[in-house]
C-alpha cells in the first residue's frame, strides 16, 4: 500500500509575530501583569468561550499572582432553576436532538442584583491585581486589559462526552453528552458567539485548546495571523469520529491510530466547528477557524455571500467511510420552510455524495421507487421502528451502483443514505445537525442504545414526487462538460437547481487556472497523490494538497492555478471545487 500523505496537521504560518506568542501559565500571566502595570490599570479581564477549563485559569492566576483577587463570573449569575427556565423554551419539549435557536445573550444569565454587588466589590478593592473571569467577565467589568479564552467546538464536544465540561451557567457534567451538544448548539454557542463578535478589540487570545498547555498571542499577532489566512489558500484541522456504520477506509488511507474501531467521519471543512493552527516560530496556536469569518466575512466569504448569508460559512464538506461497515440510516433533510419554523435556523441542509471509494456490488440509496405510497412506506417504517419486521427498503427506495468519481445530488426532501462499501465526500450546506432518520437497519448507536428515529418530521419533509425516472434525470451524474483546453477539461456536476451550491470538476494533467469570482471556494483532491496552488502574479506562496485533502481560498484571492506537483507529476489529478452560485 502507498505510504499516507494525508496531512493531518495543517496549520499557518505567520512570519514576524515570534515576540507576540506566550507559552505556558508562567510567561503568560507575567505578560498580562506587566501590561496591567504598562497602561496603569489593575484590572485583568478574562472573558471566556463555553467549555474554557476557567478552574485551569483561576488556579494558575492564584499560583502566578498570589496577592490578585479573583472574581468568577458564575457567582453573578442568576440561579439554576432561573436559567433553566430562560433556556427551555429553545431546547424543545424532552426532544433528544432538536430545539429551537436561542434569542438569549449572555447578559440574560446575570442577576442584576448580584452583578451589581460583584462590581462594587471589584470597585473597593484597593490594590491590583483585579482578575474577573469566565464567560460574560466583559459584562462584569471591561478590564484594563481584556484576554479572551478561545474553544474550539470540536474539542468542546470531546469534553463533553468525557464529562469535563458544563453547559452554559448550569453545573450539568454528567448529563448525557448528545444533550449537552443540543443545549450547546442550539442556545450556548449561539450567546457565545453574539458576545465575542462585541468584543472585536481584545488585548490578547488564549488558546485553551490542550489542558495545561496554554498558549497566548497578541491582538497585533492575531491580525497578522487572520490577514495570512485570508490571502491564501488554507486548511483547517481535522477531526475523525467512529460512527454505528463507520469503516476502515480512512484509517488506512489516512494512517489514523488502529486502537479506534472505525472511523466513520471526517469532519475536514466545517468551520464551526473546526479549529485553524497558527505557526509562530516554534510555537502551534489553535483557534477556531469560525474566527476568520468573524474577523472580515468580506474577504473570506466575499461580499454577495457574506450579504446572503452573514456570519455564516454555507458550505460543509466532510467524508463519510462504510467500507467494511454498514448502511449509514435511511434520512431526509427538512425543506427549508420547516427548518425555518421549527428551529430557527435560515437554510437547511442540501447536500450531494460525491464518491471517493466504492467496493464492489456497493450502492447509494437515492429517491423512491415509481408508485411508492406514502402511506404504505410510513405504515412500514413505523412498524419496523416498533420491532415488528425489517423495512422493506427493496419495495420503496431506490437503489444506483456506486462507483469512482459519481456525483449523486441530495436535494432537502429526498430520501437517502450511502450503502455499505463506499466513501462519501459530503458537500453540503452547513446546518449539520437536522437529519431525520427514517430508519437505522436495526442497530444500536456506539452507546448501545437505539439510535433516535424521527419517522414523525420526516414523512412531512419527504418530496414523494421524486422517484427513480426523476431522480436519474435531475440527480444522477449530471454531468456536462464546461471548458477544456491543453492537459485541462472543467466539468460541471452539479448541484441541483433547488440548491445553492455549484460544483465544477476540473481534470488537469497540467496547470489549469481557477478565480474565485468574488465567492469563497472549497475544493478537495478528489484524483491524484498531490497538486500545488499558485497565485499568477506571487501573491501567496505555493500551496501543496495531498489526495482526499479539503481546502479553502478565500474570495479576495481572485486567479490561483493548479497543477500536479511531487509524486503526481506527470498524472492526471482532478478537484472538485464548490463555490455558491450568485
Amino acid at each position: 500500500m502507498t505510504q499516507s500523505n494525508y496531512d493531518k496537521h495543517p496549520h499557518v504560518a505567520v512570519a514576524g509575530m515570534e515576540d507576540q506568542c506566550w507559552t505556558g501559565w508562567q510567561s503568560i500571566l507575567k505578560c498580562l501583569s506587566g501590561q496591567l502595570n504598562a497602561v496603569g490599570g489593575k484590572i485583568l479581564t478574562i472573558e471566556c468561550y463555553v467549555g474554557v477549563s476557567v478552574e485551569e485559569i483561576v488556579a494558575a492566576v492564584r499560583s502566578q499572582l498570589p496577592a490578585a483577587t479573583v472574581f468568577a463570573t458564575s457567582k453573578a449569575w442568576l440561579e439554576h432553576d432561573e436559567i433553566e427556565r430562560r433556556v427551555k423554551p429553545f431546547l424543545g419539549n424532552g426532544d433528544p436532538l432538536f430545539g429551537y435557536v436561542s434569542a438569549l445573550r449572555m447578559e440574560d444569565y446575570f442577576s442584576p442584583e448580584k452583578l451589581a454587588a460583584m462590581q462594587r466589590a471589584i470597585a473597593a478593592v484597593a490594590r491590583g491585581p483585579v482578575v474577573v473571569i469566565g464567560p460574560g467577565a466583559s459584562i462584569v467589568h471591561r478590564g484594563d486589559v481584556i484576554v479572551y479564552a478561545e474553544m474550539p467546538r470540536w474539542e468542546a464536544q470531546g469534553r463533553m462526552r468525557r464529562n469535563e465540561m458544563s453547559n452554559l451557567g448550569v453545573e450539568n457534567r454528567e448529563l448525557k453528552w448528545s444533550l449537552k451538544y443540543k443545549r450547546a448548539w442550539f442556545n450556548d454557542w449561539p450567546v457565545c458567539d453574539r458576545l465575542k463578535l462585541a468584543l472585536r478589540d481584545v488585548d490578547f487570545i488564549l488558546d485553551t485548546c490542550k489542558p495545561a498547555e496554554p498558549k497566548m498571542i497578541s491582538r497585533e499577532a492575531a491580525r497578522r495571523a487572520y490577514e495570512t489566512a485570508l490571502s491564501r489558500p488554507f486548511r483547517v484541522v481535522p477531526f475523525f469520529d467512529p460512527a454505528p456504520w463507520g469503516g476502515q477506509w480512512m484509517k488506512r488511507t489516512m494512517a489514523l491510530p488502529e486502537d479506534v474501531p472505525n472511523y466513520g467521519w471526517c469532519f475536514d471543512c466545517v468551520p464551526e466547528e473546526n479549529s485553524i493552527v497558527f505557526r509562530f516560530g516554534d510555537t502551534l496556536v489553535e483557534l477556531p477557524a469560525m474566527n476568520l469569518v468573524f474577523f472580515d466575512p468580506n474577504r473570506l466569504l466575499g461580499s454577495r455571500v457574506h450579504a446572503r448569508f452573514g456570519m455564516s460559512f454555507p458550505i460543509r464538506f466532510d467524508l463519510l467511510d462504510t467500507v467494511e461497515g454498514g448502511n449509514l440510516s435511511l434520512q431526509v433533510h427538512p425543506f427549508t420552510d420547516f427548518i425555518q419554523r421549527h428551529f430557527g435556523v435560515p437554510y437547511t441542509q442540501d447536500e450531494s455524495y460525491y464518491l471517493l471509494a466504492a467496493e464492489e456490488g456497493s450502492v447509494i440509496y437515492l429517491g423512491l421507487e415509481e408508485g411508492a405510497d406514502p402511506g404504505e412506506m410510513i405504515a412500514a417504517l413505523e412498524a419496523a421502528q416498533a420491532g415488528d419486521k425489517a423495512f422493506d427498503d427493496e419495495r420503496f427506495v431506490c437503489r444506483w451502483p456506486a462507483k469512482v468519481h459519481d456525483h449523486y445530488l441530495v436535494p432537502a426532501g429526498t430520501c437517502h443514505c450511502s450503502g455499505k462499501g463506499t466513501v462519501v465526500l459530503e458537500i453540503s450546506a452547513t446546518p449539520n445537525i437536522f437529519t431525520f432518520k427514517l430508519w437505522d437497519w436495526g442497530r444500536v448507536g456506539l452507546d448501545g442504545l437505539p439510535r433516535p428515529i424521527n419517522i414523525e418530521r420526516g414523512k412531512r419533509n419527504i418530496a414523494w414526487e421524486r422517484t427513480r425516472s426523476w431522480v436519474e434525470r435531475e440527480l444522477v451524474n449530471v454531468v456536462s462538460e464546461v471548458a477544456s483546453g491543453e492537459g485541462w477539461r472543467e466539468e460541471r456536476t452539479g448541484l441541483h437547481a433547488l440548491e445553492f451550491i455549484e460544483t465544477r470538476r476540473h481534470w488537469f494533467s497540467g496547470p489549469v487556472s481557477h478565480d474565485t469570482g468574488g465567492g469563497v471556494n472549497v475544493l478537495n483532491l478528489v484524483e491524484g497523490r498531490e497538486a500545488v496552488v499558485e497565485s499568477p502574479g506571487g501573491a501567496f506562496e505555493p500551496f501543496v494538497v495531498h489526495y482526499a485533502e479539503t481546502f479553502i481560498v478565500p474570495a479576495c484571492v481572485g486567479p490561483y492555478t493548479i497543477r500536479p506537483h511531487g509524486e503526481a507529476a506527470g498524472t492526471t489529478c482532478a478537484t472538485l471545487k464548490a463555490s455558491v452560485r450568485t
